[in-house]
């Protein structure tokens, strides 16, 4: 998700996610990425009394908030959980194969950008953490201490796409040399001396800021291992949601859509073939993308893109 100055949450492509979802009055879904519960707030809205709403998030602040606005609500429940680990939290709630939809609205939250005190911006001096769960694992501080420049430059140029990875690389390991890089004013500054031209409207170090964001959170990993999850849990006819903000996550989840639909094709060797077998996805429309209006009252929506499938019997 795009950073930028402090804005209001906007739940993104909100009405495209909600036609995607096409949620029934007695349904049941999935919201694998809670945030702040805009997508919640809304599908809430469409149930019935009998319909029901399971949240994830691995955020102890999007728990906070989930309990918070939603827990008295009998159709809700929030588990604090990754969304690579969702077929455990499904199975709990007996729900395997019984989902109506799951949605996925990939990438930080507009709050984790805007709290300084979370480091995912930039733009806002403040602890270099970015770990979406500060609970587990190990801050960006601590990873951009250990990790070997060559790791590091693999990780700026493919999760970052970023043109000048080699000299950002060698600029921070000869920094980490004189003083850990501790903070996100350090780290942008660092990229910005290391960077000789800049993309137009664009800092030089969003690009590094988002690779090592990925790296710290295994975003991509995460993605990898709970879209099959999600095909799982979906009753035929449920709707598999995602919404990506840049290309990497926009590739993983086109791929894999693609590829479930597509099924195994047979050998050609072999004598008799049929056709291809273990489709579970049927697509649905083209990809969307946020109108101008949309863009202009939510700049962070601007990069966004929505994909919907439907699970084959």
């Amino acid at each position: 998700m795009a950073d930028s100055a402090a804005l209001p949450h906007r739940p993104v492509l909100l009405a495209e996610t909600l036609a995607g979802l096409n949620p029934r009055p007695a349904g049941r879904y999935l919201d694998a990425t809670f945030g702040r519960g805009g997508h919640a707030a809304a599908i809430l809205a469409a149930l019935g009394p009998e319909g029901r709403l399971l949240a994830l998030d691995r955020d102890p602040a999007a728990e906070h908030w989930a309990q918070s606005r939603f827990g008295g609500d009998s159709r809700f429940t929030f588990a604090r959980s990754a969304f690579g680990r969702l077929e455990q939290v499904v199975a709990a709630q007996g729900l395997t194969g019984r989902l109506d939809g799951v949605l996925f609205d990939l990438g930080a939250s507009s709050p984790q950008f805007d709290d300084p005190a979370r480091g995912f911006s930039f733009s806002r001096n403040g602890p270099l953490d970015m770990r979406m769960n500060p609970d587990t694992g190990i801050s960006a501080a601590e990873w951009l201490g250990r990790v070997e420049e060559a790791e590091l430059e693999r990780v700026l140029a493919e999760w970052g796409e970023e043109r000048f990875h080699r000299r950002i690389a060698r600029a921070l390991v000869a920094a980490r040399q004189r003083t850990p890089i501790t903070t996100t004013a350090q780290l942008a500054k660092l990229v910005a001396a290391a960077v000789p031209t800049r993309e137009p409207g664009q800092h030089p170090a969003t690009r590094a800021f988002q690779a090592i964001r990925i790296a710290v959170n295994d975003e991509l990993g995460e993605l990898r291992a709970g879209l099959p999850q999600a095909v799982q849990a979906l009753a035929p006819g449920g709707r598999l949601v995602a919404i990506s903000f840049h290309s990497l996550e926009d590739r993983v989840v086109k791929r894999f859509m693609r590829e479930q639909a597509r099924g195994r094709e047979w050998p050609l060797d072999l004598p008799a073939r049929g056709g291809p077998e273990g489709m579970t996805l049927r697509l649905t429309g083209r990809a969307i993308r946020p109108g101008a209006a949309e863009i202009a009252a939510n700049p962070r929506a601007r990069s966004a893109i929505l994909r919907v499938a439907e699970r084959l019997s």
